[in-house]
């Protein structure tokens, strides 16, 4: 029989600090930023609904991530606003469109050590919002016709020098056909991050507006999880890593820390999970009315997400962390 109280007090080793046993780190963050092609100069906009966040410039967005280097964050999220649309999404793969130039600008003035992720949809280039290709007459998201441009925006993002290429639209097939785009031209090292399960969630009406991807019709139940299915997740992510996934994500991720930690379970690759505008806005909001501790409540969910089981966390706070830690509120191995 195992010992018990009194012999046993799990209090001792509390107040000692020595079983903390998920660490958080600022290199695990990875920092979104909007880029909108309409703002000129170093300025950047606020967003409304995402306190403390911005629509940056090219020339801000460099200012921008200089700055979070300096911080100790070391990868971002690039989406881009694009200053004219269409129904194909074309400024997506324009080689002079806004991420491929703000890559190369922060390519060139930032340290090579960080890393550039893109994100790799149609929704914030299209007309219709969606993140494919559409049927206009009867409404129906292409999936088929839709891989093809995924793979010259996957060229275009890699010739200008991203690290990584980010594709969140569901697309069945979108990772096979943007990997043999990459091999083809040449760019065996670029990475590819997979949106691999993405909820259809209510969780994302922030970032709608921060990326001008509304859609025009419909919805995107088509191609976007049904938030009530978990194994259907299993293999979602089964599949994209059969098709040359280098890291998985799951999305959203608080309010999905059980599909993060069966991912988790079932697969040995790396695994990012994506802590969304919604869950972001709605702390931000409660802190704001003074219902909860801003700080508390960043820190206890991005300790969750990591605790369910991902290497790499995308999210808003990325900074708030880093500014944290540089004031010493927290170890960078334990932010």
């Amino acid at each position: 029989m195992s010992a018990m109280f009194p012999t046993v007090r799990m209090r001792r080793l509390r107040k000692l600090k020595l079983i903390k046993e998920t660490q958080l780190s600022t290199d695990d963050l990875i920092l979104p930023l909007f880029i909108d092609e309409n703002i000129e100069g170093e300025t950047k906009k606020p967003i409304s609904s995402m306190p403390g966040q911005y629509r940056f410039s090219i020339e801000s967005a460099v200012k921008e991530v200089l700055e979070v280097r300096s911080m100790g964050l070391k990868s971002v999220l690039l989406f881009g606003i694009p200053r004219r649309k269409d129904e194909t999404g074309s400024e997506a793969f324009n080689t002079e469109g806004v991420i491929q130039r703000a890559v190369r600008r922060i390519k060139k003035e930032v340290d090579d050590d960080v890393v550039i992720i893109t994100d790799l949809c149609l929704c914030e280039y299209t007309t219709h919002g969606h993140c494919g290709l559409v049927d206009i007459k009867n409404g129906q998201v292409l999936n088929d016709p839709t891989l093809e441009i995924l793979g010259k925006i996957a060229v275009s993002q890699a010739e200008a020098g991203a690290d990584i290429v980010a594709p969140s639209g569901m697309m069945d097939g979108m990772v096979k056909a943007i990997r043999e785009n990459l091999d083809d031209k040449g760019f065996t090292d670029t990475a590819i991050m997979s949106y691999a399960a993405k909820y259809n969630s209510a969780l994302y009406g922030p970032f709608r507006e921060a990326a001008d991807s509304g859609y025009q019709f419909g919805d995107r139940s088509g191609y976007q999880m049904d938030v009530s299915n978990a194994r259907e997740a299993l293999r979602e992510v089964e599949l994209d890593i059969e098709e040359g996934a280098d890291i998985v994500m799951v999305k959203p991720a608080i309010f999905y820390l059980d599909i993060i930690s069966k991912v988790r379970a079932r697969f040995d690759v790396p695994l990012a999970a994506y802590n969304v505008s919604g869950e972001y806005s709605m702390i931000s909001a409660a802190s704001e009315k003074g219902y909860l501790n801003r700080e508390e409540m960043m820190m206890e969910g991005l300790a969750a997400i990591k605790r369910a089981g991902a290497d790499l966390i995308i999210t808003y706070f990325a900074k708030d962390v880093a500014k944290e830690v540089a004031e010493g509120k927290f170890r960078r191995s334990e932010a």
